[in-house]
């Protein structure tokens, strides 16, 4: 079983909101379409579901071509960010809704929702109404009836961004292991490279509407195709700068360089975009590939046990991610090093001519 989108593009008065794509997805994968809000991840998933028309291209499933065919003759099941339950009815008859709307017997819709309400611990709240339920049980419910209808193409679209951390860490966890035996397709949008990379699977990086990537999630993260993948797989964003290589050595305008790493020794000299990780740049030492670099504190910022410091270097803002707790003082002069054996270098057309995560 497969779902293929064969170019298949959408524009509404002039405007493309997804450029020609091609995607197949196989069964028993979860994929993770991976974009900052307004990337086209919610049109690209309802094309997939048959809630909206592309205006060009196919969408094949199952070796059928379904492109304009209506929701209602897909066995598709789609949970969105919002919690959509019906307020009127109980836990239980929520995620039987599905199973009733299909013709199932009374003996069956008791064992499928059993079934659902086990896996999303949800047995003790079956006779609520979700007003009684937290924010959390109420997005369980809500996957819960995308689980009991037993869909071949389930679709997420980030269904877990309104709830809490804590919420967040446990139900993803979880979700994984939900889809690991069912012989379905999964699709889960997130703005998050920290869901996609926990989910694993397979991920397309999207920009304003157009895939710039798709395959393993871990060899994109490490091995992006262009500038743009990167970028959207790096959260703190993805620090740049335009560098220079010559003689065997990259240099920064501001004088500092160093010895082109054996990733970097084959790229031809010339004009090119750095670009690293925010990890990767730490006020110590990670490897022997660290080469300091001097700026300004514009921002600091300490999330949990670890410190996120903007710093000015050179006219450009950097961003430093490292564990533990840092002091900085905004305006102060500030010494941080670089893991240059974690670097990027993109060419003048956006694509990866060398580097490694």
């Amino acid at each position: 079983m497969t779902l293929e989108l064969r170019q298949v593009g959408k524009s509404v008065s002039g405007e493309v909101h997804i450029h020609p794509t091609s995607l197949t997805l196989h069964e028993g994968t979860f994929n993770v379409l991976l974009g900052t809000t307004l990337a086209g991840k919610t049109t690209l998933m309802q094309l997939m579901a048959g809630l909206d028309k592309p205006t060009g291209g196919e969408i094949w499933f199952k070796g059928r071509n379904v492109t304009g065919v209506a929701v209602q003759q897909r066995n598709v099941s789609m949970v969105y960010q919002q919690f959509i339950n019906y307020p009127h009815l109980s836990v239980y008859e929520n995620i039987a809704s599905p199973l009733r709307v299909a013709g199932y017997d009374d003996a069956k819709i008791r064992q499928r929702v059993g079934s659902a309400a086990e896996l999303l611990r949800l047995t003790p709240m079956l006779q609520r109404r979700p007003a009684e339920l937290s924010g959390g049980q109420q997005q369980r419910t809500a996957i819960a009836r995308a689980l009991v209808k037993d869909s071949e193409l389930i679709l997420l679209d980030e269904p877990l961004a309104n709830l809490d951390y804590k919420l967040r860490e446990e139900l993803r966890d979880e979700l994984p292991r939900l889809f690991a035996d069912r012989h379905c397709i999964v699709v889960y949008a997130t703005t998050e490279p920290v869901e996609a990379l926990l989910f694993g699977g397979h991920t397309a990086t999207l920009h304003e509407g157009r895939v710039t990537q798709f395959g393993p999630t871990a060899e994109i993260y490490r091995q992006p195709r262009d500038l743009l993948s990167a970028q959207v797989f790096s959260d703190p964003p993805l620090n740049t700068m335009a560098v220079t290589k010559a003689n065997g050595r990259i240099h920064l305008g501001d004088g500092t360089s160093w010895q082109a790493g054996p990733h970097l020794a084959n790229v031809p000299d010339g004009q090119y975009t750095l670009g690293i990780r925010a990890h990767h740049i730490t006020p110590y030492q990670q490897t022997g590939d660290g080469v300091s670099v001097e700026g300004r504190v514009l921002v600091a910022e300490l999330s949990g046990s670890e410190s996120v410091l903007h710093f000015d270097f050179n006219g450009s803002t950097w961003i430093s991610q490292s564990h533990g707790v840092h002091p900085y003082e905004v305006g102060a002069e500030v010494r941080v090093f670089m893991d240059v054996g974690r670097c990027f270098l993109f060419g003048e057309d956006g694509n990866l001519v060398g580097g490694r995560e």
